[in-house]
């Protein structure tokens, strides 16, 4: 390569290319094996390269969304699935496996995987297209005018959605909800846990149009799975914890429920009665919910693993506009800052922006001070 390199550099007259016929993972065995991974790769055993496991005994969305979609596939013929180059990472390997006939590995090419699934959808199929969230970016044109113009039957399951660590800013998936809430037509959807990510698929593939459902990387939060999924009503949002005397409600949305329950317990502790609501859904809304607590509330929080700027919040903050009520209640944002997130552990970076329960009970905490007049302003440090 090195001579190639160095050859390329004298010619002068004419555009050149250097084509290099590469092993994939050469000198490591395991990885010159595998066609589909290691391209990254978490922590491993250098003899077998088998994966070292997860302190966590939840399985994994990913192995959760499979299974189920592999489920669904099994009841209804109609369904296929889609991915684009990456059937491991996204749980498509299991219905490549099960379902061979019926699902798509369509190479790193994620435009044509969305054309490919109206065009399955015209036919009267039912199609899954698996794909990293920051990957969907790239298909946005066609979603638009391939899809969402025909209002047709296409899930969209959007893998790794949030901050999702070592692979670094081209990897988390953070721009979904704005740039997917704009699109007439289109519902987006976010489950609290595995368990509820399972309820979604099958509400996914029961729906009549374009629908989207964002899911983390990594392991659930570990409820149990023994049961059948339930379809869930399109655009509406699930009280977890009630507090009708309480001036606070708390808005969270997907993964970051669980750690708004746990920041709950610690300012009831503190004296302060949150309210907590699952939201599910950010397009629709739960407008008839969102209101009342609007009407019946002094502070309002929402809390989402994504861009700030027209994500979640944003779309709580027109629905109090578009009601005349943006006067009537103070409402707080949580999210990620409008900035490039670096690489680093999940769990790090959450805490840093301040999206784990320590960091949503501070913000809220200090929220409700400067609300009563016992502070002048939050610090607002979690987001520098």
């Amino acid at each position: 390569l090195v001579q190639a390199l160095r050859e390329a550099q004298h010619i002068k007259d004419a555009p050149v290319i250097v084509h290099a016929l590469t092993t994939k993972g050469k000198g490591y065995a395991p990885a010159e094996k595998n066609r589909y991974k290691w391209h990254a790769s978490g922590p491993f055993e250098i003899a077998t390269g088998n994966a070292v496991k997860s302190a966590s005994s939840a399985p994994t969305y990913t192995q959760v969304y499979g299974k189920t979609l592999c489920e669904l596939m099994a009841k209804d013929n109609r369904i296929v699935a889609l991915t684009a180059a990456m059937p491991d990472g996204t749980g498509i390997d299991m219905v490549l496996e099960q379902f061979p006939e019926r699902a798509f590995d369509v190479g790193i090419a994620e435009q044509h995987a969305v054309t490919f699934s109206a065009g399955m959808a015209c036919e009267g199929l039912k199609p899954v297209v698996t794909i990293y969230s920051t990957f969907l970016q790239r298909a946005f044109d066609q979603i638009v005018h391939d899809v969402c113009i025909q209002n047709l039957d296409v899930v969209f399951a959007m893998d790794r959605a949030g901050i999702v660590g070592g692979d670094g800013p081209t990897h988390h998936g953070l721009l979904d909800i704005a740039y997917l809430r704009t699109i007439p037509n289109m519902v987006v959807m976010a489950p609290k846990d595995e368990a509820e990510l399972r309820d979604m698929l099958l509400t996914a593939v029961e729906h009549s149009g374009p629908i989207a459902l964002r899911y983390p990387r990594g392991n659930g939060v570990g409820v149990s799975l023994d049961y059948e999924p339930q379809t869930l009503e399109i655009g509406k949002a699930e009280i977890l914890r009630d507090s009708s005397s309480g001036d606070v409600a708390i808005l969270a949305y997907g993964s970051m429920v669980h750690p708004t329950l746990r920041a709950a317990e610690q300012l009831a502790r503190d004296g302060i009665d949150a309210t907590v609501v699952n939201a599910r859904f950010a397009k629709p809304l739960d407008d008839s919910l969102l209101l009342a607590l609007a009407r019946t509330r002094r502070l309002l929080v929402t809390v989402e693993e994504a861009y700030l700027a027209g994500g979640f919040g944003s779309a709580v903050l027109e629905l109090l506009e578009d009601n005349g009520l943006q006067d009537r209640v103070r409402v707080v944002r949580m999210g990620v800052p409008d900035r490039i997130i670096v690489h680093g552990d999940a769990k790090l970076l959450l805490a840093k922006y301040g999206l784990d329960s320590d960091g949503i009970y501070t913000r809220v905490k200090e929220s409700v001070e400067v609300l009563e007049g016992r502070r002048t302003r939050p610090r607002h440090t979690a987001q520098r």
